[in-house]
């Protein structure tokens, strides 16, 4: 009984990966996920240029039935200069089903936030939670321990009751 539910979980998983590549993401692609962010809420624009840095992920693949899973890659901007590489990986448990893409954006409050994302193995637990961007989110927006999350839905369909965590891994780009 086990082996369906695991295989099921992992083409649904596969299905979303391949619809959103998980490449290398490109300053390009950052910047036009930005440019989504601010015309989507133009309270966002104060949002990038107030944080001490932020992580931004063009592109985050989710897909669950029972146990999900989700992966993206992006880059690291500290004082809006670009040094890093991250990848994001979620695991969750609960009743959920379906697929999805969506952009991630995590917004660093000040130097010591952005150093322990830095640092690599940084985690999101079950008490930090995202905004969806819609008209208005950077007033709902918030620093829960000097750390600030907002997502836009690309595609997909997900119906979801579920608990779990981010963890990010950190690769500095030298210059």
């Amino acid at each position: 009984m086990r082996q369906p539910v695991v295989s099921s979980v992992l083409f649904l998983f596969a299905a979303v990966a391949a619809a959103v590549p998980l490449r290398a993401q490109s300053d390009e692609d950052v910047h036009e996920v930005i440019k989504k962010f601010e015309e989507g809420d133009p309270g966002m624009q104060a949002w990038f240029r107030e944080a001490y840095g932020y992580a931004v992920f063009p592109s985050v693949g989710k897909g669950a039935l029972g146990i999900g899973g989700a992966r993206g890659k992006g880059l690291v901007y500290e004082q809006g200069n670009l040094v890093g590489k991250s990848t994001l990986t979620a695991v969750t448990i609960g009743f959920q089903l379906g697929g999805q893409a969506f952009s991630e954006v995590i917004f660093f409050k000040d130097k010591t936030a952005f150093d322990d994302f830095t640092r690599g193995n940084f985690e999101f637990s079950g008490q930090v939670s995202a905004v969806a961007l819609t008209a208005g989110a950077s007033a709902d927006l918030a620093y829960n321990g000097g750390v600030a999350v907002v997502t836009a839905t690309k595609g997909g369909l997900m119906y979801e009751a579920s608990v779990g965590g981010q963890k990010f891994s950190y690769e500095k780009i030298e210059n």
